[in-house]
């Protein structure tokens, strides 16, 4: 495996104290890259300037997914092939799923939308 994608829906359990294994592991061996999306919910979910200057420190030591805009065009269209699935995906999870896809990385996540994406693409969950 060359990553780890983790969805912001794991990182805000993760925060709040919630013991995650799996994480820890990725996180220990190096294996986390971040969506830029993932960056920006979690920035903007820290309401403290305290919380987002330690959470910008975390963030600050794990590697960033590059998203030239082929990723982008991508993005665009796994969207659309779930449109013509019946899978209404936003930007946002599209962006987090691709960036698992160009990895051919494990995706953690609690977000059922990714379930449904899984169904129809090779995008390989954890959690």
């Amino acid at each position: 495996m060359s990553g780890t994608v983790v969805d912001t829906s794991v990182w805000i359990d993760y925060f709040s104290g919630i013991e995650i294994p799996l994480l820890d592991d990725a996180l220990k061996h190096g294996m986390i890259v971040l969506p830029p999306v993932v960056v920006a919910e979690l920035v903007s979910g820290a309401h403290k300037a305290r919380e987002r200057e330690a959470l910008v420190e975390f963030l600050e030591e794990l590697p960033l997914h590059e998203t030239p805009l082929d990723h982008w065009i991508r993005v665009g269209e796994l969207r659309q092939r779930c449109r013509e699935k019946g899978i209404s995906v936003s930007t946002p999870d599209a962006h987090i799923a691709q960036c698992a896809l160009d990895l051919d990385a494990q995706l953690f996540t609690r977000d059922d939308i990714f379930a449904k994406i899984a169904r129809y693409f090779s995008l390989r969950l954890a959690l």
